[in-house]
């Protein structure tokens, strides 16, 4: 019973794209809105029969017409859905459709195929249609997520090529992309601050003032990114993007603000590998005050190495600059090598290894760090997406860290966190979900006062179809 109430308040939600009024256009691509209206079927199942017909031989405004009326009652049938979909995207193909007709038509498909997805995730033939829409629609990061869920279903070989020729053609095709997105961030300690309370020089105790503990919050956090790729040969592009992130906790120490700008060109490499060499430049805040900058370079490669199983690699050097604290200027550099395997149709899975070092002026300061991090997500039915990842990072310093350390040792620092998260495709707004994410983290070290714990939330919001 409850599962049918949200199907139903969901669909009515989806109706409402469904039977918006686009502009039927014929088959020879003439405006048709002047035809009679579609009259409500007194035979769902003859109707259907009928829309199929008109879909066979191309009507498809007018199969369009004869399936709407079917989807505003408490009962929805699959394959109407389906039909609504295919009929769709198809006039929206037709030459001669305008721009806005074509977009809302292909918002109506991916509105029709997602809502088929919500309950049984697994549906490949749906994905793949969703994934098609996706594509004409322009909106190439989502297309190929679905894309390669297909491949992972191990479906004919006709069927893997036509993917695979849709991955290669959005390769070579993408302009623009845009990325963004806020978040509340409750957080247990916002300045991941030690609470000991009392430290010990030379053997003698010495407490703590109260405002050098973990202070708890509740910030604001809104990230975005953009980049556009000039065409420069057949198998060159020019890259040029900047990314922009701000977290917020009402003006307190703890704010902070990250701006960055690369460009450089991108080389295509065979069938399915590419390069990218970038310069960049980084700025941070904090607190509203500058931090640092960080002129520096970034090589960047990615391959697909089967259906299934996609790398990629990153190597940056950085040469950081601080306004007061010059004692931690110096290069900044960073590798990481990560990958992306699709399980299935429903799960993905992904993990990365990273290295890293910073030289700065003080020898206490300098470090070397690896990590560790592997991840998980999958599409259950009634709409449930769940997440959960984990990280190592091993940090290790030079340098005497007394009076942190006994004896002046060198600091060793053991951090692990673990995230989890959660939505539900069936409730989004054009196509977004608030997510609820959980983050605990740990760090252990040997050195009085950089030990922490710490518990933060997000409530975001994701494109989840």
């Amino acid at each position: 019973m409850v599962m049918n109430a949200v199907r139903c308040a969901l669909f009515a939600a989806v109706a409402l794209v469904l039977t918006t009024p686009v502009g039927a256009v014929g088959e020879d691509g003439a405006d048709a809105s002047v035809a009679a209206p579609a009259q409500e079927a007194s035979d769902p199942a003859a109707a259907t029969r009928e829309a199929q017909a008109l879909v066979r031989e191309g009507r498809f405004a007018e199969a369009l017409d004869l399936l709407r009326p079917l989807v505003q009652g408490p009962e929805v049938d699959a394959d109407v859905v389906f039909l609504i979909g295919m009929a769709a995207t198809a006039l929206s193909q037709v030459p001669g459709v305008p721009a806005s007709a074509r977009e809302a038509l292909l918002e109506e498909a991916i509105a029709a195929f997602r809502f088929m997805l919500i309950n049984r995730p697994g549906l490949v033939r749906v994905r793949l249609e969703l994934a098609r829409a996706f594509f004409l629609k322009g909106e190439y990061d989502l297309a190929r997520a679905h894309f390669e869920h297909v491949l992972a279903s191990n479906p004919p070989a006709a069927v893997v090529a036509n993917v695979r020729r849709f991955l290669a053609q959005m390769r070579t095709q993408r302009r623009w992309t845009l990325r963004g997105g806020f978040s509340l961030a409750p957080d247990t300690n916002i300045g991941a601050t030690s609470e000991e309370r009392i430290i010990y020089i030379g053997g003698l105790p010495f407490e703590r003032d109260a405002e050098e503990l973990s202070t708890s919050g509740i910030g604001l956090s809104a990230w975005l990114s953009g980049e556009y790729q000039y065409p420069w040969g057949e198998r060159r592009r020019l890259r040029a993007g900047a990314d922009v992130s701000r977290r917020d906790y009402g003006g307190s120490r703890f704010d902070q603000t990250f701006v960055s700008v690369h460009g450089g060109p991108r080389w295509l490499v065979g069938a399915g590998a590419e390069v990218s060499v970038l310069a960049s430049v980084q700025r941070r805040w904090t607190a509203g005050d500058q931090l640092y900058d960080a002129p520096g370079a970034v090589l960047e490669a990615g391959r697909r190495v089967s259906r299934r199983v996609t790398t990629h690699a990153r190597a940056s050097v950085h040469d950081r600059r601080y306004r007061t604290q010059t004692y931690l200027d110096g290069p900044v550099a960073d590798i990481m090598l990560g990958g992306s395997w699709v399980v299935s149709a429903t799960v993905r899975a992904n993990g990365a290894l990273g290295w890293g070092q910073e030289r700065t002026d003080r020898e206490r300061w300098r470090h070397d760090r690896n990590w560790l991090r592997l991840g998980v997500s999958v599409a259950l039915p009634r709409g449930f997406t769940v997440g959960g990842s984990a990280e190592l990072r091993w940090t290790d310093y030079e340098g005497n860290w007394f009076p942190h350390t006994t004896g002046g040792e060198p600091r060793e620092d053991r951090t692990r966190s673990l995230r989890l998260s959660v939505h539900n495709r069936a409730f989004a707004w054009k196509g977004f979900s608030p997510r609820l994410s959980v983050v605990h983290e740990v760090r252990d070290t040997n050195a009085q006062l950089y030990d922490y714990r710490r518990t933060g939330g997000e409530l975001s919001f994701v494109r989840v179809f």
